[in-house]
């Protein structure tokens, strides 16, 4: 049975596959940058973007990709919640055993992913923001919409403190500011002995120390908005607008709230490379605007992706939105591509390639990911890694 048979007898459009694709692509750029280069500055530490083209990519990925990639990816988990229920309930079983489940291994998969492959891993974020969703299970479409937005709003405001924190810090406790930026460069230079001559084991103590130690600032700053958005996929399961490429609010979508979006987070990506650093009040609130931007972004993005599904469906539309059933895979595998190419025990190439070429090599990888995980699902039903997370979800079912 082909995908597109496959989807028909499901009663599943392809729309939601193609927003996976979608945001699969748009992750591997934005996760380059600090897998690539040093965590703490990424294109901002020196030698990383030398020339015009370094910075035109560098913007780039900041206006159209930040923040927006994580919004539609974790608009699609809500989603998949939502599918989840919906398939219980068609067969008649309980469904918390087996969302609980899901989660403990999504949380297994995060867990693995930090130590080998990538200590900016969304999976544990999104087992820990999961366990919080289900209490929205029952909740209706408006509850939903207007749960996203307030918790979006803190998120926003948690960033907004953020910004006006280092301008404050900036403006009145310099010599404090100038010590904390010289701790971030003490970190820097420890990624690059890590990567740059380290073994695999040093690699993997080194991500699970940043990562564990980190994790409170990546629930604060990505944290609220990534659950804001599995709201948005809930409900707009709930209102069936998901399924329907065709529903009258994907135009004002793309129409109005795209360029809107790109207006916002072009100019928070241009403070961002003005700025020069975690530290500096520039580079903040250009992470700020950018935040403010991106929900009008994402809901643009889907309203791209809807047309791209409306109508009959060619062999391109088909093989990305197959590749997209595989999300779980492809985004893991790439994880193992990067870590192989950006550390010693691999290609060695940490520290080495400028922005451009950065960038450049991430959207191969995204393409091999996504191609992988399309071909391989021309043979198989599922993706290998959904194979054992499905296994372990129905586990005594």
């Amino acid at each position: 049975m082909t995908y597109l048979e496959e989807s028909q007898a499901a009663g599943r459009e392809i729309f939601p596959d193609l927003a996976r694709a979608w945001a699969l692509f748009g992750i591997a750029l934005v996760n380059v940058g600090v897998l690539a280069w040093p965590m703490m500055s990424s294109y901002h530490y020196e030698g990383a973007a030398p020339t015009s083209l370094d910075t035109a990519a560098w913007f780039g990925v900041n206006a159209l990709f930040l923040m927006k990639s994580y919004s539609l990816f974790s608009f699609m988990f809500g989603v998949g919640f939502a599918y989840q229920m919906q398939s219980a309930a068609r067969r008649g079983v309980a469904f918390s055993g087996r969302y609980w489940r899901r989660i403990i291994g999504l949380l297994a998969f995060g867990a693995l992913n930090i130590a080998c492959f990538f200590f900016g891993d969304i999976l544990v974020v999104y087992a820990v923001l999961g366990t919080i969703l289900f209490l929205f299970r029952n909740a209706s479409q408006k509850t939903l919409i207007v749960w996203g937005c307030i918790i979006y709003g803190i998120q926003i405001l948690v960033i907004g403190l953020m910004a006006l924190m280092v301008y404050l810090g900036v403006t009145f406790a310099p010599e404090e500011m100038a010590k904390t930026a010289a701790e971030f460069a003490v970190e820097d230079s420890r990624a690059i002995e890590v990567f740059g001559s380290g073994s695999f084991l040093d690699a993997a103590a080194y991500r699970t120390s940043e990562y564990v130690s980190g994790f409170p600032f990546i629930l604060m700053f990505q944290g609220f908005g990534a659950f804001a958005f599995f709201l948005f996929g809930l409900a707009a399961v709930r209102s069936g607008v998901i399924a329907r490429a065709s529903a009258p609010i994907w135009k004002p979508a793309r129409r109005y709230a795209l360029p809107l979006g790109m207006l916002i987070s072009g100019a928070g990506g241009w403070l961002m490379l003005v700025g020069t650093g975690m530290m500096d009040p520039l580079m903040m609130l250009g992470m700020l605007l950018v935040a403010i931007g991106s929900p009008f972004s994402t809901f643009g993005y889907l309203g791209v992706i809807a047309k791209w599904a409306e109508g009959q469906p060619g062999p391109i539309t088909v093989f990305f939105a197959r590749g997209g059933t595989s999300s779980l895979t492809a985004y893991l595998l790439q994880g193992l591509i990067f870590s192989l190419l950006f550390s010693a025990y691999g290609f060695g190439l940490f520290a080495t390639l400028p922005a451009a070429q950065s960038i450049g090599v991430a959207f191969l990888v995204a393409l091999f990911s996504v191609t992988f995980a399309s071909l391989w699902r021309m043979r198989f039903q599922r993706g290998p890694m959904e194979m054992i997370l499905r296994n372990w979800t129905y586990l005594g079912a």
